[in-house]
């Protein structure tokens, strides 16, 4: 049976909202018979568990009450009513200065950390060293916290959080800060501790992370639970949420219906900065991705199928058009591409009024995270390489994936181990 290491019970928490500062003193004293204020609920009455050695996810929109929730099972919010416990010794990495003293230096506040989660001076003195080498902010170490950059900062938080050895770990969007090198030091360090059999319980709004990581989804939403199961539900539940199609009680039709016009509203993400030239003798109209089941949409699971469809409408007589797309990086590095002339899939001559629809269907091999779409038609008259139309960055992809492997794309190899 599963030992519940986090149980939370009924938790609601309202929060007092004033329209002067005068009238907070004025409610605090009693000294009006009627209240002087709004109460907002950041939590609803939520419930849930987290069993040990577990990595639960909590994801929603903002304000949706997740760092609430987070705060509060740390201790650092006492809840307005309901009931929290926790059987083991917490680390937590919330928000940028939560649990550190802005006047002490770095050492000083490793000690105040250790000291509060437990640790004796002694045991913090044992680990000092692996926290110092994971921070890796030198000297600056025995400066005041508050002369640090945000970058400085999170290295010490997170090297404190990681390395002090809880039995439970609280993440508050923390391993998407600072540079790329530290990024993946933290990576790292998460799936050592998740492999070691500790608990993790953390907020993001990384989809590919909570896909990768979580063995179980929660799902917020304006204070309110609306479900929790395995990351795939929990994310699909999501998507409605953020284009407001979520129903509770919807019928299984109706969710199929509901799922469609979700993915509709997801379709394009187009970028209004699009870089756009040629010579226009013909044009690209439209241009949508396609996941495995034909829906439109610009997320992507990494290892299905999806189509990139494009529209050309001809103006102009073109003797030998070349249909293109290709994909680059948020650092605008080209990964991947092809065209109909790579492919071999070469189209008749088009004349003036003839309108095509292309398709170019493959499996989604990229590694998750976030690529730009560029679609073009180029051709050849005379011998002369000709560009009719060229849409570059014209539309943002998120691939969501629970497995990435070295550089960009996967090799999907197939591993076998025998004896010799």
């Amino acid at each position: 049976m599963a030992e519940e290491i986090i149980k939370v019970e009924n938790v609601s928490k309202v929060y007092k909202l004033y329209p002067r500062a005068v009238d907070r003193v004025v409610d605090t004293f009693h000294l009006m018979p009627w209240k002087k204020y709004e109460s907002h609920a950041a939590l609803n009455d939520v419930s849930f568990t987290v069993n040990k050695g577990e990595t639960v996810g909590i994801i929603g929109t903002n304000g949706s009450g997740k760092s609430t929730m987070l705060k509060i099972i740390t201790g650092v919010l006492s809840p307005t009513s309901g009931n929290i416990s926790v059987n083991g010794r917490i680390s937590a990495l919330l928000e940028l200065g939560a649990g550190f003293n802005m006047e002490y230096t770095g050492i000083e506040n490793i000690y105040l950390n250790g000291t509060m989660i437990g640790f004796t001076e002694e045991e913090i003195d044992e680990k000092m060293d692996d926290i110092l080498s994971f921070a890796d902010i030198g000297q600056f170490v025995y400066q005041p916290v508050k002369t640090y950059s945000s970058g400085m900062f999170v290295r010490l938080a997170f090297a404190v959080a990681i390395n002090i050895d809880p039995e439970i770990l609280i993440v508050d969007e923390a391993l998407s800060v600072g540079d790329v090198f530290f990024q993946s030091k933290c990576y790292k360090k998460f799936e050592e501790f998740k492999a070691s059999g500790k608990t993790i319980l953390f907020v993001s709004h990384d989809l590919s992370s909570i896909s990768k990581y979580c063995d179980r989804v929660i799902l917020l939403n304006q204070g309110d639970k609306l479900g929790e199961g395995s990351p795939k539900e929990m994310i699909d539940v999501y998507k409605q949420v953020l284009v407001g199609q979520y129903n509770a009680n919807a019928s299984k039709a109706d969710i199929t219906q509901a799922n469609k016009r979700v993915e509709e509203a997801f379709k394009l993400g187009v970028n209004p900065d699009t870089l756009e030239y040629g010579s226009k003798k013909a044009g690209i109209v439209n241009c949508r991705i396609l996941d495995a089941n034909g829906v439109e949409t610009n997320a992507i699971i990494k290892g299905t199928d999806f189509t990139i469809e494009m529209d050309v409408d001809i103006y102009e007589d073109v003797p030998s058009p070349i249909f293109a797309y290709s994909f680059k990086n948020i650092r605008g590095t080209e990964i991947t591409g092809t065209n109909t002339m790579f492919e071999k899939a070469f189209s008749d001559p088009l004349k003036a009024g003839d309108k095509r629809a292309i398709k170019f269907t493959q499996n989604m091999s990229l590694q998750g995270g976030e690529y730009l779409l560029s679609l073009g038609l180029t051709g050849y008259e005379e011998g002369e390489f000709t560009v009719y139309h060229r849409l570059y960055d014209v539309i943002n992809i998120t691939v969501i994936s629970d497995k990435n492997t070295v550089g960009y794309y996967d090799m999907n190899s197939k591993i076998t181990i025998g004896v010799r």
